[in-house]
């Protein structure tokens, strides 16, 4: 990789995307997010196979659960509680195509989506769930399987990695157009069982006449969820004249008047979506990802 690319917010770097652990997970313990509203988030009884506390026995337990060792010590009944075991599976989706791989702040757009799906992947893991990636490009997807545990979660970040530098590689070889979004969801079907919650971050440009009927499709049997990388910067531009670049490599003037500018969109293809800014730090875009993706939220 050229000098010019091995830059921090340029470059996607395995040891960083793991140093993410500890901002996931920051704060986790005092959030007041609830999946219904009006409450605290609570540890979840069930007959699971971690065990939650240990109390004293009370008419209609299960006495299959009793515990001898408190028992015994105590002269009392005592039982086990566990908590509830549930399987949550989340496919985590990059968008890396051509047009993802710049910005004009902090970091690329491309570097900023992993960022976002490490510090998700990273709590989802923590709360015993499991991940995977499918990871998009100009070229051929990567895909990661799901797994779950920290072992799973490094598989994750280095597909993360290998698909990263693959697409600035193509793009140091001249690569500017991005296949279509909807075609390249295609595969999530494939990939991410049924019932699995479907994370994708990505800027939507080139959506593809069919992205709506597309992400109607996994909705039937999956759980998709937005998240649209921006850059506020290019978005606002100040009103003037600018020189571009077009992709054919002539240079042309662009005049921003700064009326008429659109409300940052909330829904995509009739989809509710959370809109991220590739420039502003990673620990503000933990605190913004918390709050979306609370603790023991279903899919």
């Amino acid at each position: 990789m050229s000098a010019a690319l091995d830059m921090p917010g340029i470059a996607l770097r395995a040891e960083t995307l793991i140093a993410l652990r500890s901002l996931a997970l920051h704060h986790e313990d005092n959030t007041v997010l609830a999946a219904l509203p009006g409450g605290f988030v609570t540890k979840r009884r069930g007959h699971g196979q971690e065990m939650a506390d240990v109390r004293e026995y009370v008419a209609g337990d299960d006495i299959r659960h009793l515990d001898r060792g408190s028992t015994a010590r105590t002269g009392t009944l005592h039982v086990r509680s566990f908590q509830e075991e549930r399987d949550r599976v989340t496919l985590l989706v990059a968008d890396f195509r051509p047009a993802m791989l710049w910005g004009t702040r902090r970091a690329l757009r491309s570097v900023a989506v992993a960022e976002a799906l490490a510090l998700i992947g990273w709590r989802i893991i923590e709360q015993g769930g499991r991940v995977g990636l499918l990871a998009i490009g100009a070229a051929e997807p990567v895909v990661v399987s799901v797994k779950g545990r920290i072992r799973g979660m490094l598989a994750l970040i280095g597909g993360l990695v290998r698909a990263h530098d693959a697409a600035l590689q193509l793009a140091l070889a001249g690569e500017r157009n991005d296949p279509v979004l909807d075609g390249a969801l295609a595969r999530i079907n494939r990939v991410a069982p049924t019932g699995a919650e479907i994370v994708i971050a990505s800027g939507f440009d080139t959506p593809g006449p069919d992205l709506r009927d597309r992400l109607g499709q996994i909705s039937q049997r999956r759980t998709p969820r937005l998240i649209s990388v921006v850059d506020d910067v290019a978005e606002n531009l100040p009103p003037g004249v600018y020189p571009i670049r077009m992709p054919d490599g002539s240079r042309r003037r662009a005049r921003i008047t700064g009326q008429d500018r659109a409300e940052p969109a909330s829904e995509i293809a009739g989809f509710p979506v959370l809109r991220l800014d590739s420039g502003q730090d990673v620990a503000t875009t933990a605190r913004v990802l918390q709050a979306a993706f609370p603790p023991d939220r279903e899919p």
